[in-house]
């Protein structure tokens, strides 16, 4: 039987689904930006920012603040914490995996240990 897990907040994976919203996100991550200074980082118009940042404020990702004329923009990541969820029994999954592998590649090298001094 399959089922489909339900997500709170869809908008959340479709603003993420975007590698240009994703590049926002990582430019915020380290701190707050002004919109001109997010728009010269990206080789696309200002209002195409603009659209990908005003998705990733409907999700809840971006919020911002005016200061004087200035737009300023910050990453609000309690929005990735659905998206953090979501993914943990796939980093369970891939941990046990990676961990099968080692003890293979481990066992392996024993062997050829074992092999080098007959």
């Amino acid at each position: 039987m399959v089922t489909k897990t339900q997500l709170r907040d869809p908008a959340v994976f479709h603003a993420i689904s975007d590698p240009t919203r994703r590049a926002i996100l990582d430019a915020l991550r380290g701190r707050e930006l002004a919109a001109g200074e997010l728009a010269r980082r990206f080789p696309v118009s200002r209002p195409a920012i603009a659209r990908h940042v005003g998705v990733l404020s409907r999700a809840g990702l971006v919020r911002h603040r005016q200061v004087a004329q200035s737009r300023i923009y910050a990453l609000e990541p309690a929005a990735l914490a659905e998206v953090a969820a979501w993914l943990e029994p796939y980093r369970l999954y891939w941990a046990a995996r990676l961990s099968d592998l080692k003890s293979v590649v481990e066992a392996d090298l024993a062997a050829e240990g074992e092999d080098s001094h007959d």
